[in-house]
């Protein structure tokens, strides 16, 4: 079985042989994707046996599916999209003796697997016996371009004292596994999913059988000679001799369907994969230089910090005119959609890493206003109402209470808009799309929002993001937002947020805190696989952080004694069946002291993929989580706060870790921030306004601000149902 490495600061390393039954085949083709925002290859094995899911994700690629209901009601969304397979070049067939290169064959004596994280390469080295005693080495290195979006590539080395016939292929609809039975949430699996439109040596064309997506994939090799031949599902090229052959495999990849997939394709043969190789290199050198976290004390800590960004940047660095999904380009979970923690969690982690990614993808969100305006009318309702889950625009999600009634979504694009222009001044874009984004998700406020007798407003029956609490009235997260968003479209408009006088909490919802206690003795999680929703809906029970994310991102609303009893309060009921809690959990906890639960809860975000067994279900990783590592260190133990468009620093440090230092972009400059025991450092390329510990300072560039940390005591975590694993801290 193999299993991630020891914990290095750059790369991740897979030791031993996936095998198809433990899970780990599946978890390494997540862990191992590579995407660069519009093309992404599943970290699957080159031969075809053993296979797990095989994956080549096209952003915005999907098919349609109806939608079917028990029962029809008034403004069900009629269809859902999913995303698709698409044409796959990653497959390589190898036959040694006339025998398959097959691990469940032979002897394996060495596999190895190691994502570079600087590199932006995946490496695989292979020590393999074959069944008739070959001794056989096979090496293939694998990019995705992050300069050229519509390019991949792979080399391919194996010596062997042996006849070698080698059959590289770019196969369209190829055979997927049957769908998981034992989880309502997994995705759909499409079989079959194109017809072909066009085919000869160079390029397969096809499209999409009902959402008529037409797609171009190229293909050529360099390196050896080969003889190819096509069929409209296939294009394959073959290769035989002995000893040793190496070669060179160059794939591009248009939609809907060009001309351009072979001129992209040619360019990058011409050029070579050593030249890809070394573009990849300084894209990155230039990324890391910005967005670094480096963090000592902690191993594991600090390669999964630098995981998760990369998987950040390989989701959002070539979007463009599409979304960023909830799994990235890394596998079909949610059916390749985009929520809402593309906003909240991705683009709050880019806007001060990488800010170029976020406003292509808020563009790519007023690309689709008409389908939010034309939704809001269907509700009967002014302005827009943004979907819950959606590929092109429209709401593919068929469980309102959880979907529809989660108006929240409006108000964090609302949110990502405000800061991304803060943290930018990029006044173009809000002329372009911003400033319409704020005005349109405010008309819905306005058209929600009512008064009572006491002419006191309220907003009534939504979802906020705690999803085990539904169809409430006056969500504090949402009213708090939904205030945010309409001051800045010049709506003063002040809504209720509820407050539990007996209890000294802020309520989740109005009445929360007088809804029954669940009972927490006996339980499986996640909660929704094993009690019906009526059950959940009616309990004090929270999926994620709710109230505690609104004490992040509304942060000005509450008083520190306020987030202190609240955040202990929701700490005894939350349970945390979403990927999304703990990051924020441990944003507050940091920020109250409580410095030991943060880092546990910073560890559960940020190891979630990369622990064996963590990544569920194989179907792609959990792409607000990996943003999620950079939020509990920055947000957490930096301290840094951008309420009202203003940045700000309190930085502390958890006891195991020693230093901790993060770049943050700010208006065209790049902030850095220095964390140890007893100082914390501010340095700058250029001049930076900001306030450290309440207090404005400026720096400028060459100049270093260096301030005391006064320590503060570690305080013990409040009681909780289901406590974060104790992180312990690596050798």
């Amino acid at each position: 079985m193999p299993e991630i490495g020891p914990a290095e600061p750059w790369i991740v390393r897979e030791i031993g042989a996936p095998a198809e039954q433990d899970g780990a085949l599946l978890q390494g083709e997540s862990v191992f994707a590579l995407a660069n925002g519009h093309v992404g290859l599943r970290g699957n094995l080159e031969e075809p046996h053993p296979g797990g899911m095989p994956g080549t994700f096209l952003n915005s690629l999907y098919e349609e599916r109806d939608l079917q209901y028990p029962e029809e009601g008034y403004g069900f969304p009629e269809q859902t999209q999913t995303i698709v397979n698409g044409p796959n070049g990653k497959r390589i067939a190898l036959y040694v003796d006339g025998e398959s290169f097959d691990l469940r064959t032979g002897e394996v004596r060495r596999h190895e697997r190691v994502l570079d994280l600087r590199a932006g390469t995946l490496t695989r080295e292979v020590e393999w016996v074959s069944p008739g005693g070959a001794e056989v080495w096979l090496r293939t290195e694998r990019l995705v371009s992050f300069v050229r979006p519509s390019v991949a590539a792979l080399r391919y080395s194996v010596r062997a004292d042996a006849e070698l016939r080698i059959e590289s292929d770019l196969v369209v609809d190829e055979e997927l596994p049957s769908p998981r039975e034992d989880d309502p949430r997994a995705s759909a699996i499409l079989q079959d999913p194109f017809e072909p439109i066009s085919h000869d040596d160079d390029q397969l064309v096809c499209r999409t059988r009902r959402s008529d997506i037409s797609v171009a994939a190229a293909v050529t090799h360099t390196g050896a000679d080969g003889t190819v031949s096509s069929t409209p599902e296939l294009i394959r090229w073959v290769t035989t001799g002995r000893g040793e052959i190496t070669f060179e495999k160059f794939l591009a990849y248009h939609w809907p369907a060009t001309d351009d997939a072979v001129t992209d394709r040619d360019a990058a043969a011409r050029d070579g994969f050593d030249v890809l190789a070394r573009e990849q290199r300084d894209y990155l050198d230039d990324f890391w230089a910005g967005a670094d976290v480096e963090v000592d004390g902690d191993p594991d800590i600090q390669q999964a910090v630098r995981f998760g960004l990369f998987h950040v940047l390989q989701a959002g660095a070539q979007a463009g005119p599409h979304p960023i999904p909830a799994k990235g380009l890394t596998g079909n979970g949610y059916d390749g959609h985009t929520l809402w923690d593309t906003e909240s969690y991705v683009l709050r982690t880019l806007t001060y890493t990488h800010p170029g990614c976020v406003g292509p993808a808020l563009k790519w969100r007023h690309n689709t206003l008409d389908h939010a305006r034309e939704r809001a009318r269907e509700l009967k309702l002014d302005g827009a109402a943004f979907p819950w889950r959606t590929i092109s625009g429209p709401e593919c999600s068929g469980y309102w209470p959880a979907g529809t009634a989660a108006l929240h979504v409006n108000a964090d694009i609302a949110d990502a808009v405000l800061r991304y222009h803060a943290a930018t001044g990029d006044d173009e874009f809000m002329r372009e799309a911003g400033d319409e984004l704020l005005s349109e998700t405010a008309k819905l406020w306005k058209s929600v929002a009512y008064f009572d007798d006491e002419g006191v407003a309220h907003i009534a029956g939504v979802t906020g993001p705690d999803e085990y609490t539904a169809l409430m009235d006056d969500n504090i997260y949402t009213n708090l937002m939904a205030e945010q968003n309409l001051r800045a479209a010049g709506v003063d408009l002040r809504l209720n947020i509820p407050y539990a006088e007996n209890r000294q909490v802020h309520e989740q919802a109005a009445g929360f805190t007088r809804l029954p206690e669940w009972d927490f003795t006996d339980d499986d999680y996640p909660l929704m696989l094993s009690h019906h929703y009526l059950n959940l809906y009616r309990k004090q029970v929270v999926k994620q952080a709710d109230v505690v994310l609104a004490m992040m991102v509304r942060g000005d609303a509450f008083t520190t004694e306020q987030k202190r009893r609240n955040f202990a309060y929701y700490e005894a009921r939350t349970v945390r069946d979403s990927s999304l809690s703990a990051p924020i959990q441990a944003v507050l906890a940091a920020e109250l002291g409580h410095l030991t639960l943060a880092h546990d809860y910073l560890a559960e975000a940020a190891l979630l993929d990369l622990r064996s067994g963590g990544e569920s279900g194989g179907d792609g990783l959990h792409i607000a989580a990996c943003a999620g590592a950079w939020i509990s260190l920055v947000m957490g133990f930096g301290g840094l706060r951008d309420h009202g468009g203003a940045l700000s620093f309190r930085p502390r440090l958890p006891p195991g870790l020693t230093r901790l230092s993060f770049h943050v972009h700010w208006r065209g400059s790049k902030l850095c921030v220095t964390i140890t025991r007893d100082t914390v450092s501010y340095t700058a390329d250029g001049e930076v306004t900001f306030r450290h510990e309440g207090d404005e300072v400026r720096v400028r560039a060459g100049e270093e601000l260096k301030f005391a940390v006064d320590p503060i005591d570690d305080i013990p975590a409040p009681p909780s149902p289901r406590p974060p694993r104790r992180h312990s801290l690596s050798a």
